[in-house]
C-alpha cells in the first residue's frame, strides 16, 4: 500500500520530535490526519521545524480531504493534547499502548499527515464553522455511525477528558481514547466507507510535572505581570457596570468528584460559556462566581455547577495598609452547596494581584484548599498558573503580583546552612592553628644531649 507521508518517517514519534524542535507549546496543538484516499498531500507542502500553522494554512492542508466526492471526516477531539504526550506515553515507552491505534492508522493509511504545531484557534474555527452534517458522539456513548454515504459528513467524537493530575490516570485516559479511535476506524472500514480521520485537541495542554519533577513554592515575592504575557488567552474579567472589578486567569482549571474529571478550562477562558452574573464587587468584599451548565449526557449527574471565590479587603494596623485575602472557595451543585474550603496563604496588598503556580486541594501545592465540611472531601480541585485580582483593577490588566514563591527557597536555605557549617569548621581550624605552641628548648647536635627529667 503506497503512502505519501509528509515527513518521510516510519514512526509517528520520530516525526513529531523532528518537526517539533524549536516550537513553543504555549499556543498550539498537534494535528494528526490519515485518509483512505491516496496521494492527497505533496512533499513540497512539508512544514519546517518551529513553524506554527495558522487558520488559513490549516484549511489549505486539509482542503484535499474536503474536496473528495463522497467523504466522511471524523474529528477525534480531546480536551488537551501536546507533543510531550506522544513522547511520554507512546508505544515506544515500555509496555504503554496509549497511541497504538493512532500509530497503526498513520502507518497503514493510503495518505497521512503530521502537523505538530497548529494554532489552537484554528482548531476551534474548524470545529465551529464547517457547514456539514454533524454527528456528535461523546466518549461515554456506544459507537454507532449512521452517516449518509451520499453526503459529506463531519463526525465529531468528543474523547474522554484527560486527567493530568495523575500520570497513571493520564496514561489510562489516553489509552481509552486510542481504543475509541481504533473502534471507530474499524467500524468505518467494516461498512466500506471512505473516510479521513483527524486527531487533535481543542486547546494546548499544560503538562504538570510529577512530584520529583516540580518544585513546590511557598511564601510570597513580587512578580511583574509580564510573566503571563505568553498566555494563549486573556484572563476572565467581571464588570461592575462599565468598569472591570475582578480579573481571573488559570492555564488549567480542573475538578474531580467520585473519580470523574471535570475540565472547566475551555468553558471559562476559551469559549467563555461560563456565567458570572452572580459575581459581586465592592470596596470591602468581592465574590467571583463561575457557573456552568452541563448537558444531560455527562457521565456524572450534574446539571449546574458553580464555583465561588470569596475575597475580602481589610485594613491592617501593623502594616498600615489595606490587604485583600481569598478566604473561602465554595462549590454549589444544582443550587445546593456541596463543598466549602478554607484557603491558606492567599493575600496581597490591595493594589496587587496574587499569583501561584499550583493551587488546589493537594497539600503539595503552593496554596492548599482545606475542606471545611465532610461533603467537600469528595471534591478535588487543581488550578495551574492561578492569578486573581478582586480590587483596584485598572485598564483591564493585572497589577503587579504577590507570588506564593518565597524569598528563601529550599535550595537557598540548604546553601545557607551548608555555608554556616563550613564557616564553623574553618573558624575552629583557624582557632586551633593560632593556639599551636613550639618547644622552648632544642637538642644541640655538637653538644651534650638534652635530657628531660622524668620527675620534678
Amino acid at each position: 500500500m503506497a503512502q505519501d507521508h509528509l515527513c518521510l518517517q516510519p514512526l509517528l514519534w520520530c516525526t513529531l520530535i523532528h518537526l517539533f524542535q524549536g516550537t513553543s507549546a504555549v499556543d498550539h496543538v498537534p494535528v494528526l490526519v490519515w485518509s483512505t484516499f491516496s496521494s492527497l498531500w505533496n512533499l513540497k507542502n512539508a512544514t519546517h521545524e518551529g513553524h506554527i500553522i495558522k487558520n488559513e494554512e490549516l484549511h489549505r492542508f486539509l482542503k484535499p480531504i474536503f474536496n473528495q466526492g463522497s467523504q466522511n471526516v471524523v474529528l477525534f477531539l480531546q480536551n488537551q493534547l501536546s507533543v510531550e504526550d506522544f513522547t511520554r506515553y507512546g508505544p515506544h515507552n515500555g509496555d504503554n499502548k496509549a497511541f497504538y491505534n493512532v500509530q497503526q492508522s498513520l502507518d497503514t493509511s493510503n495518505s497521512s499527515l503530521v502537523l505538530p504545531a497548529v494554532d489552537w484557534r484554528a482548531i476551534k474555527h474548524l470545529k465551529e464553522n464547517l457547514n456539514w452534517t454533524k454527528v456528535q458522539i461523546d466518549h461515554d456513548q456506544e459507537i454507532e455511525l449512521e452517516a449518509d454515504p451520499s453526503k459529506q459528513n463531519l463526525i465529531v467524537i468528543n474523547l474522554e477528558p484527560v486527567d493530568r493530575m495523575n500520570n497513571f490516570k493520564m496514561a489510562q485516559s489516553l489509552t481509552n481514547n486510542d481504543k475509541i479511535i481504533g473502534m471507530t476506524t474499524n467500524t468505518l472500514k467494516r461498512k466500506g466507507l471512505q473516510f479521513s480521520g483527524i486527531y487533535t485537541a481543542l486547546r494546548p495542554s499544560v503538562v504538570i510535572r510529577s512530584r520529583t519533577e516540580r518544585m513546590i513554592h511557598t511564601g510570597r515575592r513580587l512578580m511583574a505581570t509580564e510573566s503571563t504575557s505568553s498566555a494563549s488567552y486573556p484572563p476572565l474579567n467581571v464588570t461592575n457596570g462599565t468598569d472591570t472589578c475582578i480579573l481571573f486567569y488559570a492555564s488549567s482549571l480542573q475538578l474531580k468528584v467520585n473519580g470523574t474529571l471535570i475540565d472547566l478550562t475551555n468553558e471559562t477562558f476559551i469559549s467563555r460559556s461560563v456565567d458570572t452574573n452572580n459575581s459581586m464587587c465592592s470596596t470591602t468584599n468581592a465574590t467571583l462566581s463561575l457557573k456552568y451548565a452541563f448537558q444531560q449526557n455527562l457521565s456524572i449527574n450534574i446539571k449546574t455547577l458553580e464555583i465561588r471565590f470569596l475575597m475580602r479587603n481589610s485594613f491592617y494596623t501593623v502594616s498600615a495598609r489595606h490587604w485583600f485575602t481569598l478566604d473561602f472557595v465554595e462549590i454549589v451543585q444544582d443550587e445546593v452547596n456541596v463543598g466549602a474550603f478554607n484557603v491558606s496563604s492567599i493575600s496581597a496588598p490591595q493594589e496587587y494581584s496574587f499569583h501561584c503556580q499550583l493551587v488546589g486541594t493537594s497539600g503539595l501545592y503552593g496554596v492548599a484548599f482545606i475542606p471545611a465540611n465532610k461533603t467537600a472531601q469528595a471534591w478535588t480541585i487543581a488550578i495551574s498558573e492561578f492569578q486573581i485580582q478582586g480590587f483596584n483593577v485598572k485598564n483591564n490588566l493585572f497589577a503587579y503580583a504577590s507570588d506564593c514563591t518565597s524569598f528563601f527557597t529550599h535550595a537557598i536555605w540548604m546553601a545557607l546552612v551548608t555555608s554556616l557549617i563550613l564557616l564553623y569548621i574553618l573558624t575552629y581550624g583557624m582557632h586551633m592553628i593560632m593556639h599551636l605552641t613550639t618547644n622552648d628548648r632544642f637538642d644541640d647536635p655538637k653538644g651534650q644531649a638534652l635530657t628531660v627529667p622524668q620527675t620534678d
